[in-house]
């Protein structure tokens, strides 16, 4: 069997059919709190810390829908003695727990009994981690019980008036529990069941009536918004598209997800943040899922209803008719104009986010071309008595208003700005290259940012143009990927927009199943490049689906490529200003290291000197005195063991020295 699913109309697309009951299954509304099976834990210990502390007593007591189904209850050996402070509390000591199992052999016995049931707990971290802690010792792998603890409960719906503090005491005092605690496990655990009743009956009008809203019960969630939990009944665990409607049943809102069902529940939940959203489901009636066969198909028809029904809690994607495009255009003297639609037989590059991002792309072109700027259409031929502007007075416009003989000039520019438009950019990127390299070397780095800013918003738009414009350009593309369960999911694409998806399941020819997409697609008219069919960004999420690892091209009706040099290797200003700079920078000190070196050539050398200098009189140690002399007395001058005149030391030995001191002291 193959699942299609070609592109309805609108109307297919936003409501669902009316007059015919659905059964809603439990998996989508989640498990009601009365079919949940609770086993509510208390531990005694002889510390505060896992690990440096040890169980002394663990109770615990199984209940569902109300009834107790049975209760657990044990002394665990420490392996120590209990601290005097533990007995005073609890009452447990050394002598009644010496004897009793270790921790090792109670925890597979209370594992069993909480095998597929919730952890309860007051102050559940506590109990929870020595739990974790002695099953990690002893080697038993932890089977990852959903944990509710009551503690949070309580401070979600207890308030100060009634209690002084959400103790277990206290509050079972004030539920009126049927077990006083008295910090022995068994006791406590019998408490704290009761507790939890009474906490799950005040949750209840909140909305908290199935397991999956006990997750976030304790967040704090404001009550309006808690109880509209129930619109997300009924959604399908699937990837699809949801609406949220108000009163007169306008859209409100239009998001994507994988799994419906769990992401509109996150609305109601603490995970939202934005108050912007928050003041959205407050006001929403409804919510109306449109189910998809992959994720791509999801994201396009998001893309597609926020432009239908311009919902006003959307914010992106909501005018794709308004984004800017730059055209050069198709005139005897070509200007650059900031436009928002796409004509034949002019040059564009875009679209932009917004106008300001366009206007400096522009000024990036501007700042690398002389070309005019005036936006007066000029006629061939210059007309008696035209004047140019300032422009041409400081040589950043070659004035055909005036010159006849710019023509030729200012053509060949026209042609290099379309060459950096919709191919090569390096015309641009050297020259805001060299004014960035002169703006840093002149420490002015804010003006400098401001130009990087503006060659950063050219090469996006140039690289979006050059993406764009061969999937425009193409009629029909087929495509197909590999799904996770050994099927295929088959992509049918023309001019841009996606006019039909299908599944295949595994061990199955998806041949036929491309034929059967082909002949039942979307027709799609062609646009003009490099503008695609569809929404803009649809046609992105298309380039980045066909992009992904495993995507195979079935068939494309006319070739499919991108310019060798295209601003898209180029998206990166930083990465494109520092190469150039890096070049020129070398080029530089290059240039700066041979002129140094002529200088230097350049240079004569000294004359050299005969005159020797003067000998100096290597000191000595004084001889021993001789018989007479007094103690301390040298010997005299002429004495035979006196000074000698010696030369001075030779330059080039000195030098040796230096380099090789051990050798010049083997030699010494």
């Amino acid at each position: 069997m193959v699942f299609r699913s070609p592109v309805p109309p609108r109307e297919d697309l936003t409501r669902q059919p009316v007059g015919r009951p659905v059964q809603v299954t439990l998996d989508d509304i989640g498990t009601p709190l009365s079919d949940v099976t609770f086993v509510v834990v208390d531990l005694e210990t002889t510390g505060a810390a896992p690990g440096a502390s040890a169980i002394t007593e663990v109770g615990a007591v199984k209940v569902r829908g109300g009834e107790v189904l049975g209760e657990f209850q044990t002394l665990v050996d420490p392996g120590g003695p209990v601290p005097a402070q533990i007995q005073v509390l609890t009452g447990i000591t050394t002598a009644m727990v010496v004897g009793a199992p270790r921790i090792g052999s109670v925890l597979p016995s209370f594992l069993e009994f909480a095998r597929g049931a919730v952890l309860v707990a007051h102050n559940a971290p506590f109990d929870v981690g020595f739990l974790k802690a002695a099953a990690a010792e002893t080697g038993h792998a932890w089977p990852g019980f959903p944990v509710v603890d009551t503690v949070r409960l309580a401070r979600r719906v207890v308030t100060r008036d009634e209690a002084p503090n959400h103790k277990l005491s206290t509050l079972a005092a004030l539920f009126h529990a049927t077990t006083t605690p008295e910090h022995r496990a068994l006791a406590d655990a019998r408490a704290t069941v009761d507790v939890l009743h009474a906490l799950l009956s005040r949750l209840a009008p909140l909305g908290i009536t199935h397991l999956e809203d006990l997750a976030t019960a304790g967040d704090a969630v404001p009550s309006d918004i808690r109880r509209k939990r129930h619109l997300a009944d009924g959604l399908p665990d699937a990837p699809g598209v949801y609406l949220f409607r108000g009163p007169r049943d306008e859209v409100l809102y239009v998001g994507t997800s994988t799994s419906l069902r769990s992401r509109v529940r996150s609305y109601f939940t603490a995970a939202e943040k934005r108050s912007r959203m928050r003041e959205m489901v407050r006001i929403a009636e409804s919510v109306t899922p449109v189910v998809c066969a992959t994720p791509l198909e999801a994201q396009v028809r998001e893309l597609r209803l926020i432009a239908e029904h311009d919902p006003r809690y959307n914010r992106r994607s909501r005018a794709p008719e308004r984004m800017p495009w730059i055209r050069l255009t198709d005139e005897p003297f070509p200007r650059l104009s900031v436009v928002r639609e796409v004509r034949p037989g002019a040059t564009h590059i875009g679209p932009f986010s917004s106008r300001s991002a366009a206007q400096s792309a522009v000024e990036a072109l501007h700042d690398a071309f002389a070309i005019r700027r005036c936006t007066s259409r000029l006629p061939a031929v210059p007309a008696p008595g035209a004047t140019a502007c300032h422009l041409a007075e400081i040589g950043r416009c070659p004035a055909p208003c005036v010159r006849p003989e710019a023509a030729a000039e200012h053509a060949a520019t026209v042609d290099r700005v379309r060459e950096a438009m919709t191919a090569d950019p390096a015309g641009v990127v050297d020259a805001h290259a060299g004014r960035i390299a002169g703006l840093a070397r002149q420490e002015r780095y804010e003006e400098a940012a401001t130009v990087r800013d503006r060659l950063a918003a050219f090469l996006r738009g140039s690289a979006r143009a050059q993406r764009l414009a061969p999937l425009s350009a193409c009629a029909e593309l087929v495509a197909a990927r590999r799904t996770d369960a050994g099927g295929w999911e088959l992509v049918l694409v023309r001019h841009g927009r996606l006019a039909g998806t299908a599944l295949v399941p595994p061990r199955t020819d998806p041949t036929p199943a491309i034929e059967s997409l082909r002949a039942s697609g979307e027709h799609v008219d062609p646009p003009v490049p490099p503008a695609p069919a569809g929404h803009p960004e649809e046609a992105d999420l298309v380039l980045g689906w066909l992009g992904r690892p495993g995507v195979r091209i079935v068939s494309v009706s006319t070739p499919w490529s991108y310019p060798v040099r295209s601003a898209q290797a180029r998206t990166d200003p930083a990465a494109a200003v520092g190469t150039t700079w890096l070049e020129d920078a070398e080029a530089e000190a290059r240039a700066e290291r041979d002129a140094q070196f002529e200088r230097d050539a350049a240079t004569p050398l000294p004359a050299p000197h005969d005159v020797r200098p003067p000998a100096v009189a290597a000191p000595e140690p004084a001889p021993a005195a001789g018989p007479g002399a007094a103690p301390g007395e040298a010997s005299a001058p002429g004495h035979p063991s006196a000074p000698a005149l010696v030369p001075p030391p030779d330059p080039d030995a000195r030098r040796a020295a230096r380099d090789d001191p051990a050798g010049a002291a083997g030699a010494a």
